[in-house]
């Protein structure tokens, strides 16, 4: 039997137990993107890294974010605007329309008395951290799925008539340890288990015994399935497959397309017989921001070069050498170029900074406004047992020196404690 637990409405929920006050009333965690990290002068800024290698990216912050104007409200030509984008609501705000993904002037226009909060992703990822560490002497196999769920397997540790009590019994402990509200589903199969859950909110326990699977999906549409996206939905509803019921008629369409088709056949009738997952080791590092269009090539040099160092700390910090980078811009008017290299050599700043300054000229060839860039690097040698060029080696090895003691300056004091001139 395996377990699928989701803290409800996390973010929220995770504020409340800071501030009693904001219980019983409408309120939302609205979220930007953290452009501090662009600023010229220093702001502190520094990793949150407790997840490391588990299951989201380290968290950049800077202790000082402010109250709600500072925050959320910009002025532009005299006018002050709303910026920000609702990324948890609670109950009471939901009943008044409001969601994750709408923008925060809209949710204030629905409700116009809702408490919006920056958000503490310290908090949220020290918590997630510290719930783990619990669930992994309640369970004896845990998986982190998300920052706010996890599954747990107990099969065989106890009779499927006891996991019902039990997952009552470990949701009041979690309330009484955390004050976080969760809902829990059961199930033989980990995606109805997850299924189930959807059921069990707010703040509840659901069943779905093997037996009772058929009945369960009969009627459920095929886009709340996880793992099913627009574009599966579409080519499903071509087949005249519009819920999960029709699914589970239809094996022979599903096995036609192999792997994929089979292990998705399987996971909507609870058949998947898959596993708790281990946390693996990270793939690949990266960082990306959005912001306000800019014009200006000099600007956008330096928001690389800053980007750059954010990813030379995460790799010197993880302690692999990345030989795969890949860089990708998003322009006003929606269109969007991506550039990837691999450089057999030994990891440095400088190699880092160099190399998406040129990558970025490469592909930057209209006069559009930026909007968006992403970075990351792959591909680490002692995964791919490359060797690395010997031409740069000792060069890229005193420079690979440098960075190193840079680090431990950035370490102790904060990652914009040391810029290069092209960063101001």
């Amino acid at each position: 039997m395996i377990l699928h637990l989701d803290l409800d409405c996390f973010f929220a929920s995770a504020h409340r137990i800071t501030n009693p006050k904001l219980h019983n009333i409408p309120i939302a965690v609205g979220g930007r993107s953290n452009l501090k990290i662009f600023e010229k002068k220093q702001v502190g800024i520094k990793l949150f890294n407790s997840n490391s290698g588990a299951f989201v990216n380290p968290v950049f912050y800077n202790e000082n974010i402010g109250d709600f104007k500072s925050f959320f409200v910009d002025t532009i030509d005299g006018k002050e605007k709303v910026r920000g984008i609702i990324t948890t609501a609670s109950y009471e705000a939901r009943a008044y329309g409001v969601k994750t993904g709408m923008s925060v002037s809209e949710a204030l226009g629905r409700c116009p008395h809702l408490t919006v909060i920056p958000p503490k992703y310290i908090l949220y990822h020290d918590l997630s951290h510290r719930l783990h560490l619990f669930l992994k002497k309640e369970i004896p196999e845990v998986e982190q799925f998300s920052i706010d769920e996890f599954f747990g397997n107990v099969s065989g540790w106890l009779e499927d008539n006891e996991v019902f009590k039990f997952a009552q019994d470990l949701k009041q402990n979690i309330d009484k340890e955390f004050k976080l509200p969760i809902s829990i589903g059961i199930s033989s199969g980990k995606w109805i288990a997850k299924l189930a859950t959807n059921h069990a909110k707010p703040n509840g326990v659901h069943l779905v015994k093997k037996d009772e699977v058929s009945e369960f999906i009969k009627d459920i549409p095929i886009e709340k399935f996880p793992g099913i996206g627009r574009g599966y939905t579409a080519r499903l509803k071509k087949h005249f497959i519009h819920t999960l019921g029709d699914v589970s008629e239809n094996k022979m369409l599903f096995y036609q397309w192999k792997k994929p088709g089979i292990q998705l056949y399987n996971r909507i009738i609870g058949e998947d017989h898959e596993g708790i997952l281990k946390a693996n080791d990270r793939k690949s590092i990266g960082i990306s921001r959005t912001f306000d269009p800019i014009k200006c090539r000099s600007e956008v040099q330096r928001r690389i070069s800053i980007l750059a160092r954010h990813i030379v700390y995460l790799v010197t910090k993880q302690n692999v050498n990345p030989t795969t980078y890949y860089i990708s811009l998003k322009y006003d008017y929606g269109l969007r170029v991506n550039n990837r290299k691999t450089i057999d050599r030994v990891f440095n700043e400088q190699l880092c900074k160099s190399t998406f300054a040129q990558m970025f000229q490469e592909i930057d060839t209209t006069k559009g406004f930026i909007t968006k860039l992403s970075m990351n690097v792959s591909n680490f040698s002692y995964q791919k047992n490359k060797i690395l060029s010997l031409i740069e080696f000792d060069e890229d090895n005193k420079q690979k020196k440098i960075t190193a003691s840079v680090q431990k300056l950035r370490e102790k004091y904060s990652l914009d404690i040391i810029k290069s001139g092209n960063e101001l």
